[in-house]
């Protein structure tokens, strides 16, 4: 005796009638087409940010750091807030790849690839600012554990070196994670172009991959221990860059709330970034049918999720203020939300607590436009959670008659924004040169690798009952 249950098949990862081969060329071809007029506009643009940056950091390593808008007491400005907003951009990417990765969640193949190359480009745009902001670059091998004629060593005790391990080591695993994962689609790209130098160059990247049994089973066991090793690295880096303020006794930064604070903010303004560019990407690509509607529903929770965290803080800061008792941490928060940068604040709030909760309707969330809206508001309201945090607290310390107001200067805005050309730059080429999605892995993902789903009779992926047979009463 058996009963028969209907099985209602999840949503198709891929839309369309895609086969192994239709995927191949959707993807590929975008690398083996002639280079459009459009994108050679774009890399033009961004080119002229990257010499804006590069044009302020040699007028800022000629002058010094008294070109920007630091003052007394605001003796960290621009140059943190953009270094953590950076950071915090690079976090969803290895969180899309490794710990989805390990909770089997196939819906990442379709924005795992480029969401790790955005991770890498904005390390390396956050990794700029603590080199810069130190004033004497020249002398930046000072704070190197290496000996010296200065006998000099770093103070080991400081949450600014450990920035420096926990970044490093972040931006390492990231890109060894990245590269493996490329590195059966360089093969795919080495055996479809047709120049011989790209032959070449492609198969050197590829490492010799022939697709045999071998070479999947070192892949997989490669990339399931760099994923193990990069989970941990999700939640240490911003933790450990969220001690450069909470260690200090600065009134609104010793708190022991700001290291999850810091990890659900940088999730939050993560996705958005992989939305703002996943969005443009599949509409200018053309690449619907993989980067679907249910992807960005699926994200749209995510950011949901980790907005309503974020305001959750917002509201325990408040609370600690109140339950501590300390004067100078009620008088911060008051200030904040009352004083002279009471609209960096609500700026802040309406962006990073209040949009997210138009995703509690599915329409919207299902919105391409709407969410795409969402994404860029929502990566305004985390730079100014950074902002606020740094500048009201420095500006309003324990001693008012030293308060001053900070404004920036014309060098820290062409700086922040020539980071726009760095990244957009490498991100640019990344999406001409390197396959923006995981061709393997979205392959991996469709019905077809699964023999149990496929009838070679039919020619269908999807069965529509399964027979169960009932447990035998006497076994029992």
């Amino acid at each position: 005796m058996s009963k028969t249950y209907e099985y209602v098949p999840e949503p198709a990862l891929v839309k369309g009638n895609h086969d192994f081969s239709s995927i191949n060329s959707l993807i590929t071809d975008i690398n083996l087409r002639p280079t459009p007029k459009g994108w050679y506009i774009a890399f033009g643009l961004s080119n002229l940010l990257l010499f804006v940056l590069l044009g302020s950091i040699a007028y800022l390593i000629w002058e010094g750091t008294g070109i920007w808008g630091l003052n007394q007491p605001v003796g960290w400005g621009w140059a943190i807030i953009n270094f953590v907003w950076w950071v915090g951009i690079g976090h969803a990417g290895t969180l899309i790849s490794a710990i989805l990765f390990l909770f089997r969640q196939d819906w990442r193949t379709a924005i795992n690839r480029f969401a790790e190359a955005m991770t890498i480009f904005a390390v390396m745009c956050a990794g700029i600012f603590p080199a810069i902001h130190v004033g004497r670059i020249w002398v930046i091998y000072w704070v190197f554990p290496i000996p010296n004629s200065m006998v000099m060593w770093p103070n080991f005790n400081s949450p600014l070196l450990w920035d420096v391990f926990a970044v490093s080591t972040y931006f390492t695993v990231s890109l060894l994670f990245w590269y493996v994962g490329l590195v059966p689609d360089f093969a795919t790209l080495r055996d479809r172009i047709k120049s011989k130098v790209g032959k070449m160059v492609y198969g050197v990247a590829a490492l010799g991959w022939r697709g045999s049994n071998r070479h999947w089973w070192n892949y997989e066991k490669a990339y399931m221990i760099l994923a193990g090793l990069a989970t941990p690295l999700v939640l240490s880096v911003h933790t450990i860059v969220s001690f450069d303020f909470a260690v200090s006794i600065i009134p609104g930064w010793h708190t022991t709330i700001f290291p999850p604070y810091f990890v659900a903010g940088a999730v939050f303004s993560g996705f958005a970034m992989v939305l703002t560019l996943m969005i443009i990407c599949r509409k200018i690509y053309g690449l619907e049918d993989i980067m679907t509607v249910d992807h960005i529903e699926k994200m749209n929770l995510i950011i949901l999720v980790t907005g309503s965290m974020v305001g959750f803080a917002y509201l325990m800061e408040f609370f600690i203020a109140w339950y501590s008792q300390v004067e100078y941490e009620k008088a911060i928060f008051i200030i904040r939300a009352t004083g002279p940068y009471a609209w960096a604040y609500w700026i802040m709030i309406s962006c990073n607590v209040i949009s997210p909760q138009f995703f509690w309707s599915k329409k919207l969330r299902r919105n391409v436009t709407f969410t795409f809206i969402i994404s860029i508001v929502v990566n305004i309201g985390m730079w100014f959670e950074r902002f606020v945090i740094t500048v009201t607290s420095l500006s309003t310390d324990y001693l008012p008659s030293s308060w001053g107001y900070f404004s920036p200067t014309i060098w820290d805005v062409l700086t922040y924004v020539g980071t726009f050309g760095l990244f957009f730059t490498f991100f640019l080429l990344f999406l001409r040169f390197m396959p923006m999605v995981a061709v393997a892995e979205i392959k991996g993902a469709m019905p077809q690798a699964d023999p149990h789903n496929y009838d070679p009779e039919t020619g269908d992926y999807s069965p529509q009952e399964i027979e169960i047979p009932e447990p035998n009463k006497e076994s029992v």
